[in-house]
């Protein structure tokens, strides 16, 4: 009980709790992803951070204003994850795995529109490499 008393407290000072939570359905081939968007300054920063879990087909997309060189790193967060950065198109970058509590750099090969971050190993997994394009993020991108 105290650990939910402080993550809601801990959610409350950063203003975390009180954000609406976005979802958007992604494709990758023939796979379907459901992702929380962080599409502002404050919800990419704490990202997946403190979450013990990851559901299976689901995950995270990073929303940024313009293409940037966007860098991820593992502090505080919990669960080993994939990141694969992509364009304004979709098309993914690179893909990086990522261990929990390093405050190692994973960067895009190139300026960057969206990172989209999965349970470590969900890319390899499904056969989904750089190159090919994640549907749905386009929308994203007009937003």
């Amino acid at each position: 009980m105290w650990r939910v008393l402080a993550m809601g407290a801990f959610l409350a000072a950063t203003g975390a709790a009180d954000a609406q939570v976005q979802w958007v359905s992604l494709e990758a081939g023939k796979h379907r992803i459901e992702a929380e968007v962080a599409a502002n300054e404050q919800a990419r920063n704490f990202g997946l951070m403190y979450r013990s879990h990851l559901p299976p087909g689901q995950g995270m997309i990073f929303v940024y204003p313009s293409p940037t060189r966007i860098c991820m790193w593992m502090k505080n967060t919990l669960i080993p994850l994939s990141v694969a950065f992509l364009d304004e198109e979709g098309r993914i970058l690179n893909i990086e795995d990522m261990t929990p509590h390093s405050e190692e750099s994973h960067c895009a090969v190139k300026p960057a529109r969206h990172a989209l971050e999965m349970n470590q190993g969900w890319f390899a997994r499904h056969g989904v490499k750089a190159g090919e394009r994640i549907e749905g993020v386009k929308s994203l991108s007009a937003k």
